[in-house]
């Protein structure tokens, strides 16, 4: 081999060796920029120990918003027609109050009729009354036969007792004549009315229904397994249909199960200043025990795949994700059932943009 090629082949190594050490040159800073890059903190964030609370033990319900007692007002005659309505829905009643009128006219043309019916019960009963007194008088001196005697004496009890019935059906006509003005039965507000003006109604038949005094309970529905726990004056926290809170107080625990749905009624009874509309479905929970709770803000949880995380921060600056069950949550706050423990650091927020062994940097430090 000429010695010309040999020397060209001898000096092509360091020219390589040269273009990779210009190459290295080119790529140190640049793995230099990743490495002050990696090593920059992903998020600036605040750090919270959890907090040892006294919660009370919850049970979730929900149910219909319906009056503690209802009352029907009916009317208690019949063949009468409604003259006037004095009464509408939404109006607040009270005991005795008048909604409806009825014509009077043939009541008390009966109850004048029945009126003399009386007087001449009571003339019959005193000229028979003065002929059995005669008849006593007479009996010793035989002037009247002992027929004749015991004639008058029926005729007085008969009278009498004729009398007696003629006052008791006066008496029917007065309540008939009473039954023409129909009344409140108790305070409260009417929710819905039946009457109409015109109508001739009958016996029995609905004319206003009212809440009675105003008041509205929660028929709550729960499951069975917790009726055992519920008693008589628990406190009850109701989400308010208006978004107002609600509380209330157990007033009494169904006696029966359904047995589709294995859930029982608790009957709640709502303060009497708070006056929900009927008919709502509404949700709450019933208090049972206070018992401890170790807790978070629900603002350090972090959901993912169906599982909830929090980021706790070591020394190291550095953020673990570590799985944890929760519990009871109120007021901003989850309760931790396992996972961490009182000494653990946990990111408040911001969670979600955070990844495992990321550099963070805490709030408050330099």
């Amino acid at each position: 081999m000429p010695s010309t090629t040999r020397n060209a082949s001898l000096r092509k190594p360091p020219r390589i060796f040269a273009a990779a050490l210009v190459a290295a040159a080119l790529l140190l800073p640049l793995r230099n920029a990743m490495a002050d890059q990696s090593a920059a903190p992903a998020l600036t964030v605040s750090l919270v120990t959890p907090t040892q609370r006294d919660w009370p033990e919850t049970v979730p319900a929900s149910g219909w918003l319906k009056p503690w007692q209802e009352a029907i007002i009916a009317s208690e005659t019949s063949g009468l027609r409604v003259t006037e309505i004095l009464a509408d829905v939404g109006s607040v009643v009270k005991k005795g109050q008048t909604l409806v009128l009825m014509s009077q006219d043939s009541v008390q043309a009966d109850l004048r009729k029945q009126e003399a019916a009386v007087v001449t019960a009571q003339a019959n009963l005193t000229k028979a009354k003065a002929n059995a007194d005669r008849a006593r008088q007479l009996r010793s001196s035989g002037a009247l036969s002992d027929e004749k005697i015991v004639e008058y004496f029926a005729d007085e009890q008969t009278a009498t007792a004729s009398l007696a019935s003629e006052e008791a059906a006066l008496d029917s006509q007065k309540i008939k004549l009473d039954q023409t003005t129909v009344t409140a039965v108790d305070d409260g507000l009417v929710t819905s009315r039946s009457a109409e003006l015109g109508a001739v109604v009958s016996s029995g038949t609905e004319l206003f229904r009212l809440v009675r005094q105003q008041r509205v309970e929660w028929q709550a529905e729960v499951s069975a397994r917790y009726l055992s726990r519920i008693s008589e004056g628990l406190r009850v926290d109701i989400d308010g249909p208006d978004g107002r809170p609600i509380q209330g107080k157990v007033r009494l625990v169904g006696p029966s199960i359904d047995t589709n749905t294995s859930r029982a009624i608790v009957y709640v009874a709502l303060p009497q200043d708070v006056q929900p509309r009927t008919g709502l479905y509404v949700t709450g929970t019933i208090e049972l025990t206070t018992t401890p709770a170790l807790t978070v803000p629900e603002t350090a949880i972090v959901f993912r795949d169906g599982i909830n995380y929090v980021f706790t921060a070591g020394e190291d600056k550095r953020v673990r994700r570590v799985r944890v069950e929760t519990g009871r949550r109120a007021d901003g706050e989850v309760e931790i059932v396992s996972g961490i423990d009182f000494s653990a650091r946990v990111v408040t927020s911001g969670g979600a943009f955070l990844s495992d062994n990321d550099l963070v940097k805490i709030a408050g430090e330099g």
